[in-house]
C-alpha cells in the first residue's frame, strides 16, 4: 500500500516535471540553447554586415518597437544589438516627459533623436505612447488621442520623404504568457526592476489596451511606414524572425575589406616591469 502511494507520487511528479518541460519547450518553439545560439550568430554576422552597409552609404534607419508590459521588447532589442557597435546602433528608451517636455510640440521629444547619416536608432517604446498608454491610462483625453493618431502617418511620411528607413515592430503577447511573465518579475531579483507601478496598473486594461491598438493600426498601418506583428510567446523564435525579417527590409551588401593582419609586437627594449604595490580586484571565482 505504501508502495504504491509512494509510486503514484513519483509518477504525478514526473508528469508534472514533463508538463512543464512541454511547456517551456513549446514557449521555445522547439530550440535548443545549442540550435538558438547558431541561428542567432549567423545573424549576428549579417547584422555587422548590415551596420558596416549603413555606415558605408550614410543610410538612415529608424526602428520602433511597441507591444504590451511583459511582450519581449527588450530581449528582441538586446538580441539585436548584441554584437554592433553603439556608435551605428542606438537605443532610445525616454522615460516619462519633463515639465518642459510637456510643453513642447508632442513629438518633439523623439525627433531630436532621430537618427543621422550612418545610424540606426532602435526606440524601445515611442511616440506611440499617446495611442497606447496614455489613452489607456488616462494621461491624454479620447479627443487628443484621435487627433494624434491622424497626424501621425503625415509625420512618418515626412520621415520616410527625407531619407529614413522606417520600420515599425508590434510585438503580441497572449494574456496568459502576460501573466507568467509578469509573475516572474515579482519572484526574479534580476527582474524587479522591469515591473513599474505603470505596469501593474496596466495588468487589468487588458481590452483597453487591445482597443487602442486596434484604433492604432486602423490608423497608422499605411503602405509607406506599414506595422509588422510578432507574435512573441516564443521569445526565442520571436527574436529570430524579427532580426530575419528587419535584414530582409533593407537591402545591403556586404562592404569589401582587406583582411587585417596583426603586426609584430615591439622589442622589450630597456622596459622593466615597475615594482608597484597595485590594488587587485580579489579572486572571488
Amino acid at each position: 500500500m505504501s508502495k504504491q502511494a509512494g509510486s503514484s507520487k513519483s509518477d504525478s511528479s514526473k508528469s508534472g516535471s514533463s508538463k512543464s518541460g512541454s511547456s517551456k519547450k513549446k514557449r521555445d518553439g522547439g530550440f535548443s540553447g545549442k540550435k538558438y545560439a547558431k541561428e542567432l550568430k549567423r545573424l549576428h554576422v549579417e547584422l555587422v554586415k548590415l551596420q558596416e552597409w549603413v555606415r558605408h552609404e550614410g543610410l538612415k534607419v529608424v526602428i520602433v518597437f511597441e507591444g504590451r508590459d511583459g511582450a519581449g521588447k527588450g530581449g528582441v532589442i538586446k538580441a539585436i544589438t548584441e554584437r554592433v557597435t553603439p556608435r551605428v546602433f542606438r537605443v532610445v528608451a525616454l522615460p516619462a516627459p519633463s515639465e518642459r517636455e510637456k510643453t513642447q510640440m508632442y513629438i518633439q521629444r523623439y525627433v531630436s533623436h532621430f537618427p543621422a547619416a550612418g545610424e540606426v536608432v532602435i526606440f524601445d517604446r515611442s511616440w506611440y505612447n499617446r495611442a497606447g498608454v496614455e489613452r489607456v491610462l488616462g494621461f491624454t483625453d479620447e479627443a487628443t488621442s484621435k487627433k494624434f493618431l491622424g497626424q501621425v502617418p503625415f509625420v512618418e511620411q515626412a520621415m520616410v520623404d527625407s531619407g529614413i528607413i522606417l520600420l515599425k515592430y508590434w510585438l503580441e503577447v497572449s494574456p496568459e504568457e502576460q501573466t507568467r511573465r509578469l509573475r516572474g518579475r515579482i519572484t526574479d531579483g534580476r527582474k524587479i526592476w522591469k515591473l513599474s507601478p505603470m505596469d501593474l496598473l496596466s495588468y487589468n486594461r487588458w481590452y483597453d489596451y487591445s482597443r487602442a491598438r486596434d484604433d492604432m493600426f486602423a490608423a497608422t498601418d499605411t503602405e509607406t511606414a506599414p506595422w509588422f506583428v510578432a507574435p512573441s510567446d516564443d521569445k526565442k523564435s520571436a527574436r529570430l524572425n524579427i532580426i530575419s525579417h528587419l535584414l530582409s527590409q533593407i537591402p545591403y551588401q556586404e562592404v569589401p575589406r582587406t583582411e587585417p593582419v596583426l603586426p609584430e609586437r615591439q622589442e622589450r627594449g630597456d622596459y622593466v616591469d615597475p615594482q608597484y604595490p597595485y590594488r587587485y580586484v580579489p579572486a572571488a571565482f
